[in-house]
């Protein structure tokens, strides 16, 4: 299990990968309402009650079985609790009014409805009304009070009351610790005259809730009778903490669990990322002969999402149906997690299938899922008709539709969405400017950054990692100078995407000692880390400091990946380490089970011919166990001006290269180039005249220098510059008259 090396070991997920389902011909319908919990007085009790039928209801109660006048009580009151349990409140107070008699009991029971309802102003003239009043009754008006906020309006309450037991003063802690007032909450638990386990609880709750762990933590172990609930709050702190480490042990050390213990470690384990470990979880407590509840399967959903298995989701969603719990998702919670899946998988026919069959029970959260599945499969227009069509858009709906039409370079339409949007966080700035940078629109990016300051919206570390890429990759040093001054003066601490992000900019942009300067003071690294160091020595010609970074990368631990190895092979091939080349290559597969990619084999291919052995770098062309396509016979093309004998081989592979495109410009100039080197004239001349005949046209050379803040480009053979002339004369002495 992964950073959790204390706690008892888990077994690997492929064992488990496919969860067994038993098949089933039918889908059993659930119809447990709530009528069919009543005697057949009962329904048509109710039935006269909602038709406003009083007299026919007070008839009906007189000739209900002979019961005698307490025993009538107790059941009438008995059905007011009922009544309003399940949101028959005007129901439950007409049934009040017609009794005959009435106790205690009976007004607690109506007032305790109202309260349940929401209906404290209400339950407060009822309370007023009373004849009789106990510490049930102040009890239960006081949790009213608390939870629907009045807060200052519930201490005065407590402190009048007449009479408080220990459930009065667990309420009072407990709707202060729902209102947010932790502190005050603590002041009372600390007076309280008895407290019984359930304050112990609540108090630690609270904590939990708040992470706050440490006070917690103290509680806990002053406990003398600790029960599953004091075990599962701690637990469930420790995760929402992130010290899953912790709660995992908590876990492991419970004397007893029920089904909210194991749901609430399942969940800390998704919320947390460990999603393989919560589907284990899930599996071992099948063991235990636990029935999962919607709880259960949402955090479920969640955790196969993360992990990317459509199938073990769909088995998933199996035993939902199976369990029969579509039925009893009274507040969809469990439908949105289905949805976010299948969203995720990009599975979008069962998630338009459960949203539709959701709809109202749908959320703006259900349809930012739907919006960004189709974003993600690069179905825009449903997107786009999702996004018309939902009742709220909240700035993840906006944002998804921009960054869909960003990335499929339909930029006017992005910029159609920002434009119209109505409150543009620094998310969706962020998200504009990325797609700029995507979309190689890098002046535009940088003037959105600048307004994006203007506007007040301060930017993100991710705002800023996508400008210095844009920086890097049009080697714009003094635009990524500038923005570095600028983090510098307003982020006190840099994460590490921005240092990464920084090492890569100043590499380059050929400033490879201020990316090591930064590399070096690094508190943490990560694999990106260490390749953008590895790949900015490399890119420079030093292959000696980028085999000392590799060799220090595998004594930290980490684990080198293909880029790692390219960049290494790269940096080999710059200065002709053939045999240590051959060496890491050979490794890739036996010591650190990477795949070789094409890359890869077309770094070889390179480093072979620029060491002038051609000829075996088209024996190892000639030995690879695909088929080679365009970018190898390019390679070993581009690598032939380097022998003096690459002639034919370079027939070869041209004649291979354009078998497969035909109209390959590069290819035709790299071999009409070699033709002219080797002094084959009539080759060239044949091979220009072919490239006229097939409309074959190199794209011109580009290069550009920034002055002033200016980008000035030159390409090829023109002079549309307004200063070549200048430019020629400073360069080479001559003038363009």
């Amino acid at each position: 299990m992964r950073s959790l090396s204390s706690s008892k070991p888990l077994l690997s997920l492929g064992r488990y990968y496919l969860l067994h389902v038993r098949s089933f011909e039918s889908q059993p319908t659930f119809l447990n309402t709530y009528y069919s919990k009543l005697t057949f007085n009962d329904s048509q009790l109710i039935h006269l009650l909602s038709d406003h039928r009083f007299r026919e209801a007070r008839n009906l109660l007189d000739r209900m079985p002979q019961r005698s006048n307490h025993g009538r009580v107790i059941h009438l009151t008995s059905l007011i609790s009922k009544f309003s349990r399940n949101g028959f409140i005007n129901e439950a107070k007409a049934l009040f009014e017609i009794m005959p008699e009435r106790n205690i009991v009976s007004y607690n029971a109506m007032l305790s409805g109202f309260v349940q309802c929401g209906r404290i102003s209400e339950a407060r003239r009822f309370f007023e009304e009373m004849p009789e009043r106990n510490v049930v009754s102040w009890t239960s008006m006081l949790c009213g009070l608390l939870e629907s906020g009045r807060v200052c309006e519930g201490k005065r309450f407590f402190e009048d009351m007449p009479e408080k037991n220990v459930v009065s003063w667990n309420s009072m802690i407990g709707g202060l610790i729902k209102n947010g007032d932790l502190e005050e909450a603590r002041l009372v638990f600390d007076i309280m005259p008895v407290r019984n386990i359930i304050s112990l609880n609540t108090m630690i709750s609270g904590y939990a809730e708040n992470c706050r762990m440490k006070e917690a933590r103290v509680l806990f172990e002053e406990m003398e009778d600790r029960n599953v609930v004091s075990w599962t709050s701690m637990m469930a702190g420790y995760c929402r903490a992130g010290d899953v480490n912790e709660g995992y042990c908590l876990f492991c050390r419970m004397p007893e669990r029920n089904i909210v213990s194991w749901t609430a470690m399942i969940g800390g384990f998704t919320w947390n990322g460990f999603y393989e470990e919560a589907l284990l979880l899930f599996l071992e407590m099948a063991n235990y002969e636990i029935r999962p509840n919607s709880e259960t399967f949402i955090s479920l959903a969640y955790a196969c999402a993360g992990m990317g298995f459509p199938y073990l989701g769909k088995q998933l969603h199996a035993q939902v149906i199976v369990a029969g719990l579509e039925y009893d998702d009274y507040d969809g919670r469990l439908s949105r997690s289905l949805i976010q899946m299948y969203s995720v998988f990009g599975i979008m026919n069962f998630a338009c299938y459960i949203f539709n069959k959701n709809l109202n029970n749908s959320s703006v959260q259900s349809c930012n899922s739907m919006i960004t599945g189709y974003v993600r499969i690069g179905q825009l227009e449903k997107a786009q008709y999702m996004f018309d069509i939902s009742p709220i858009r909240d700035k993840i709906s906006w944002t998804s539709m921009i960054d869909g039409y960003l990335s499929t370079g339909q930029v006017s339409q992005a910029c159609h969405l920002f434009n119209n949007m109505p409150e543009k966080d620094a998310v969706a700035w962020t998200a504009m400017i990325s797609g700029y940078v995507q979309n190689e629109l890098f002046i535009e990016a940088t003037s959105l950054f600048l307004e994006m300051w203007a506007q007040g919206v301060f930017p993100l570390n991710a705002t800023y990692s996508v400008l210095f890429a844009a920086a890097g990759a049009t080697a714009n040093l003094d635009q990524g100078r500038q923005l570095h001054c600028m983090l510098v003066k307003t982020q006190y601490e840099f994460d590490l995407i921005l240092e990464n992000s920084l090492i890569t900019m100043y590499a380059k942009c050929g400033l490879i000692d201020n990316a090591y300067s930064i590399f070096s003071t690094m508190v943490f690294r990560d694999l990106i880390s260490w390749n953008s160091m590895i790949m900015g020595f490399s890119h420079h010609g030093l292959a000696n400091e980028a085999l000392k970074i590799f060799e220090a990368m595998l004594k930290s631990g980490s684990h080198p990946n293909s880029v790692t190895l390219l960049g290494i092979l790269s940096a080999c091939s710059h200065v002709g380490f053939i045999s240590k080349a051959l060496g890491f290559f050979k490794s890739m597969r036996d010591i650190y089970r990477i795949q070789p990619g094409l890359e890869h084999y077309v770094s070889i291919v390179s480093l072979l011919g620029r060491a002038g052995r051609v000829e075996e770098a088209e024996e190892f062309v000639m030995s690879l166990p695909f088929e080679p396509g365009c970018a190898i016979w390019g390679a070993l093309l581009g690598v032939c001006g380097f022998s003096e004998t690459g002639v034919e081989i370079a027939k070869h592979a041209a004649k291979k290269l354009l078998e497969l495109d035909p109209t390959n410009a590069p290819a035709h100039v790299v071999l009409c180039n070699i033709y002219a080197a080797r002094g084959l004239h009539m080759e060239e001349q044949k091979l220009r005249k072919e490239m006229g005949l097939k409309g074959v046209r190199k794209v011109p050379g580009c290069s550009w220098i920034q002055l002033n803040g200016r980008v000035h480009e030159f390409k090829s053979g023109d002079k549309p510059h307004p200063q070549a002339a200048e430019v020629l004369s400073l360069l080479f002495g001559i003038s363009d008259k």
